[in-house]
C-alpha cells in the first residue's frame, strides 16, 4: 500500500465539525448490545463472589475492546472500504467473544482468549500498516500500543489454556496490563512514553460513540425487563415492578443525556488537550457508568420473578450497586468535563448508602421504588439547579 493511500484511510478533520458516527461504526455497535446481555444473564447465573469477580473481568475486556476500536475509528475513516472490512471482521471476532462469555471460565476460554486478542491486536497492526511513515508521531503511537497488546495477548492465551483459579489469574494479569498503558501512555523502551500531545482525536466523535455505548446498556436492560414481564403473569407486583424498573431506565437517561452527554460533548470538542480528557473521562470514567446499568438490569429481573419476597443478599446488592456505581461513575465523568461535582448526585449516593442499611427489611418491589424514587430525585434536582443556574455559583464556589 502505497503511503498516500494508506495516509488516506484516516479521517478528515473539518474546521468547527466534529466527526460524525458512521454506520459502519452503529453495525459494529449492535455485536456489543448482545455482548452486554451475556454478561448480565452471566451475572445473574452464577451471583456468587467468585462469579462476581469472573463476569467483571469479562465486563471490562468487553468494554476495553469496543473503546480501543472506537479510537481507532476516531483516527480512520469508516466510510472507506478497508476500515469496513475491518469492522465487519471485527464484528465477527466480537460474535465469537460473546456468544463465549457464558462458558469463558468452562469449555470455552481458548475461544475467548484468542477472539479478544486477535481483535485487539489485528485491529492495531491495520493502525499500524494503514500510518504512513511521514505520520511519525501516530506511527510511534501504533507501534507502542502493540507492544503492550502482544504482551498482554501472551497471557490471554496462556489464560485460555489453563483452567479454574490460573485462567482467572492469567487473563487479571492480562486485563492490568492493557488497563495501566494508557495511564504510562504505552512507555516501551527505545520510543519512551508517548505525551498528551501525540494524542490527537476528534472530541465531539468521541462523545458520540461513548453515549451510544450508554444507549447500548440502558437498551438491554429495557430488553431484559420486557422480555421477563412478558414471561410472567401479570399481578399487581409485577405490574408495579416493570413500571418501576422502566422508569428507573429512564431517570438514568436523564440523568446521563439531559446536559451531562452534550456538555461532554462540547468540552472535549473545545480542549486544549482532547486526548488527555477523551482518555480519562471516556475510557476510563465511562466504566462504572455502563457497569451500574448492567447491574441495574440484573436487579429489575430479580425484582421482576420475586417481587414480595424477602430481599436476599444478590437482590440488595444489584438494586443498590447498579444505582449507586451509576451516580459514582456520572459525577466523576461531569466533575472532569465541568469542574465541580454535581450535589445531587452526591447527596443521590449517600441516600444509597443509607438506604443500604434497611434495604434487607424491605421487599424487593419496595427496595425497587425507593431506588427509583432515589434517581428520579437526582435527575430532577440537576435539571432544576442548571435551570436555575446554581452550578456557576457551585463553581466559583469551588474555585474560591
Amino acid at each position: 500500500m502505497a503511503d498516500n493511500e494508506r495516509g488516506a484511510l484516516f479521517r478528515k478533520s473539518v474546521a468547527n465539525q466534529h466527526s460524525r458516527v458512521t454506520y459502519a461504526e452503529l453495525l459494529f455497535d449492535l455485536v456489543f448490545v448482545f455482548a452486554v446481555t451475556q454478561i448480565s444473564h452471566t451475572l445473574l447465573g452464577r451471583f456468587t463472589p467468585l462469579g462476581a469477580i469472573q463476569t467483571t473481568l469479562l465486563f471490562l475486556s468487553v468494554w476495553w475492546v469496543w473503546v480501543y476500536t472506537s479510537w481507532i475509528t476516531n483516527w480512520l475513516n469508516p466510510e472507506l472500504t478497508p476500515v469496513r472490512v475491518l469492522l465487519f471482521l471485527l464484528m465477527l471476532g466480537g460474535l465469537v467473544l460473546s456468544t463465549s462469555i457464558p462458558k469463558a471460565f468452562e469449555s470455552r476460554g481458548l475461544w475467548f482468549a484468542i477472539a479478544y486478542a486477535a481483535m485487539q491486536v489485528g485491529r492495531t497492526v491495520f493502525l499500524l500498516v494503514s500510518t504512513p511513515p511521514d505520520r511519525t508521531l501516530a506511527r510511534m503511537n501504533a507501534v507502542r500500543i502493540l507492544v503492550w497488546l502482544l504482551m498482554s495477548a501472551m497471557f490471554w492465551i496462556a489464560g485460555g489454556f489453563a483452567e479454574g483459579h490460573w485462567r482467572l489469574a492469567l487473563w487479571a494479569l492480562a486485563l492490568a496490563i492493557e488497563y495501566v498503558s494508557p495511564a504510562v501512555r504505552f512507555w516501551i523502551p527505545k520510543y519512551g512514553a508517548s505525551s498528551v500531545a501525540d494524542w490527537v482525536v476528534e472530541g465531539g466523535h468521541m462523545a458520540e460513540r461513548c453515549a451510544g455505548f450508554i444507549i447500548i446498556a440502558l437498551g438491554e436492560s429495557i430488553v431484559v425487563t420486557g422480555a421477563t414481564f412478558a414471561d410472567l403473569a401479570w399481578t399487581t407486583e409485577t405490574v408495579v415492578a416493570f413500571v418501576s424498573a422502566f422508569i428507573c431506565s429512564l431517570a438514568m437517561w436523564w440523568i446521563y443525556f439531559h446536559k451531562g452527554a452534550e456538555a461532554g460533548s462540547e468540552q472535549i470538542s473545545r480542549s486544549s488537550e482532547p486526548g488527555r480528557l477523551a482518555r480519562l473521562a471516556y475510557t476510563y470514567l465511562h466504566m462504572p457508568i455502563v457497569a451500574g446499568i448492567i447491574l441495574s438490569a440484573v436487579a429489575d429481573e430479580l425484582v421482576l420473578t420475586h417481587p414480595a419476597d424477602h430481599s436476599d443478599l444478590k437482590t440488595v446488592l444489584s438494586a443498590i450497586g447498579g444505582p449507586l456505581l451509576f451516580l459514582i461513575g456520572t459525577i466523576l465523568f461531569k466533575h472532569t468535563i465541568r469542574g465541580w461535582l454535581q450535589l445531587s448526585h452526591g447527596v443521590g449516593i449517600v441516600v444509597l448508602a443509607i438506604l443500604a442499611w434497611f434495604a434487607s427489611d424491605l421487599s424487593p418491589l419496595m427496595l425497587s421504588l425507593l431506588t427509583t424514587a432515589i434517581m428520579i430525585m437526582v435527575a430532577a434536582w440537576e435539571s432544576i439547579s442548571l435551570s436555575s443556574g446554581e452550578p456557576q455559583s457551585q463553581s466559583e464556589a469551588t474555585s474560591a
